[in-house]
């Protein structure tokens, strides 16, 4: 098959999405596809008048590192110029429509609120995981928390502040509490706070991403995630993070985290997260694949769903593979998966 493999973009993860979208492309040419990795915001400046041709290209691509911290977005806008629309690039959708299907990498910002996915749906181009209601719905925190306890999923209690709520934060939230960009992800902008000044500083840093910014209680126990594969649940996997909180850098830098997979959790443990998992999956209206993360107070022997990925990471590092490793599902087999069970939305 002709497949984009679509990365990059002008989110705050770009460098988690084109380490992402390199290890797909290579697979996928391993495969046997005719793949090629396109940047979402600066595209590319020629194309071929038969479009196809496009696709002829053969070898791995050099692997891509993720940096130690969040890449500067408006130094990478400065960097193209005024051609393509908007936050897609030139050429971005002749390529997408001239591929069997597009490969999505991307990670926050259009390409996982929903807002790309219904581009392609106006278009009528294929593309792989969920569509753009269920995109919508996971990536606002606020909204998927509602929906979780409207749906009897356990989460953390929290509410979602505009910048005009600034000042009735501090007077409203227990400390301690966790502070994050309402759609952000790979840990970004969030951050614990045990004191007012933490909780100020953490509600400045937070709004330096988005206008909105949810606020929740903090709750103390062993950090879990679970993957959804088509129909399949696949195994637990626990994150120990070597410090005493799991940002940005213990997600990609080597040796900052130890990931048990499965989980060393007992049994009906194990079932009960495959179970919130799935339902997790269902009343969000994800597709295809998804990862659900929780918090297990072990004290309290209670599980809490702390959000769903639409488009989770797909680096060395990330849980998904993993996961699937542990489920007997080897990369190669799990990108391909995808992309056959994308193919029958």
């Amino acid at each position: 098959m002709n497949i984009v493999v679509l990365a990059g973009g002008l989110s705050v993860e770009r460098d988690v999405s084109l380490t992402s979208g390199t290890l797909v492309c290579n697979a996928l040419r391993r495969l046997g596809h005719r793949a090629i990795l396109i940047d979402l915001f600066f595209g590319v400046d020629e194309i071929p008048e038969d479009l196809p041709g496009a696709f002829a290209v053969t070898g791995q691509l050099e692997p891509y590192k993720v940096g130690a911290v969040a890449p500067d977005i408006e130094m990478i806008r400065s960097q193209r110029s005024g051609s393509g629309y908007g936050e897609i690039g030139k050429h971005v959708l002749d390529l997408c429509r001239a591929a069997d299907i597009v490969f999505m990498a991307l990670h926050g910002d259009i390409g996982e609120n929903g807002k790309l996915q219904a581009v392609f749906d106006v278009m009528d181009i294929k593309y792989t995981g969920t569509g753009c209601l269920g995109s919508a719905l996971a990536m606002h925190k606020g909204v998927a928390n509602q929906i979780f306890r409207q749906n009897g999923i356990k989460t953390p209690e929290g509410r979602v502040y505009s910048k005009a709520d600034m000042k009735q934060i501090a007077g409203e939230f227990a400390l301690p509490c966790i502070v994050k960009p309402c759609s952000g992800g790979s840990s970004i902008g969030i951050a614990r706070a045990t004191t007012a000044s933490e909780l100020q500083k953490a509600v400045e840093e937070a709004f330096r991403y988005e206008d909105e910014i949810l606020v929740e209680e903090f709750i103390s126990g062993r950090e879990l995630t679970c993957g959804v594969l088509g129909d399949i649940v696949l195994p637990p996997a626990e994150i120990v993070p070597k410090g005493d909180f799991y940002d940005y850098t213990h997600k990609y830098q080597n040796g900052w985290i130890t990931e048990i997979c499965p989980a060393r959790v007992p049994d009906e443990i194990t079932n009960k997260i495959k179970e919130i998992s799935l339902k997790a999956f269902r009343v969000l209206h994800l597709q295809i694949y998804a990862r659900m993360d929780f918090i297990y107070d072990e004290k309290a022997g209670e599980i809490y769903c702390l959000e769903a990925n639409t488009l989770p990471g797909l680096t060395p590092t990330s849980h998904m593979p993993q996961e699937a490793k542990a489920a007997g599902i080897s990369y190669d087999e799990l990108c391909e998966q995808i992309i056959f069970l994308s193919l029958k939305k």
